[in-house]
């Protein structure tokens, strides 16, 4: 893909699309909620998929009457995801070539993630791509991605304004707080998906994979 001339950093979201990481994510769902007699409800995923673990977890003990402490969630998510982000998760594919080939254009490159640090950085540094990240930023040091504020936050941490920065994100939401906040937008999405159709009539581009 051609990114237009005017940009001049690139800001990531990672899990599902530049890491392959969901897969992983539904397994720990999985067992989460099998551990308490349960099934993973239909609209789980869609219900946290903006916001962080600590977030998550709250909305978790509260609609699903769980007597666990928010705290002890956490720890459990985070005990069972660490091992897949530190030896197993891929990036996606081409994602490597892709940023090595932005690093090389001199295009900033950075992360605005709901994903914690602890998980995400030894999974960057294990294929090599760590220090080609100038700056990230995660949600809960801002908002959800329902709101701009993550992606605002990882441009000023680029010393990039909005209009010179492309938001790469894989679900919809995403690519709407990132237009609103005044960003190009690529989506990331397979022409199978639910949001394949709305993503192409928001986004500034749509690529399937890099």
């Amino acid at each position: 893909m051609k990114l237009p001339d005017f940009i001049k950093g690139a800001i990531f979201d990672l899990d599902g699309t530049l890491l392959n990481s969901l897969g992983a994510w539904a397994d720990v769902d999985v067992r989460f909620f099998a551990k308490r007699g349960l099934d993973v409800p239909a609209d789980y995923f869609d219900s946290i998929k903006t916001i962080d673990l600590k977030d998550a977890a709250v909305l978790t003990k509260t609609k699903y009457h769980l007597a666990d402490p928010c705290e002890d969630i956490v720890k459990e998510w985070l005990s069972m995801i660490a091992d897949e982000y530190a030896h197993n998760i891929e990036l996606c594919e081409g994602a490597a070539d892709f940023l090595h080939a932005l690093h090389h254009r001199n295009i900033k490159l950075g992360i605005a993630t709901s994903c914690s640090p602890e998980l995400f950085v030894p999974c960057l540094a294990r294929h090599n791509v760590k220090d080609l990240f100038s700056a990230y930023a995660i949600t809960r040091e801002a908002k959800g991605k329902e709101f701009p504020d993550v992606y605002l936050l990882a441009a000023e941490r680029l010393a990039l304004a909005p209009c010179e920065c492309a938001v790469f994100e894989d679900i919809l939401q995403g690519i709407e707080s990132a237009k609103r906040g005044g960003f190009y937008t690529v989506g990331v999405c397979l022409p199978s998906s639910p949001e394949y159709e709305a993503m192409k009539k928001t986004a500034d581009q749509v690529i399937s994979h890099f």
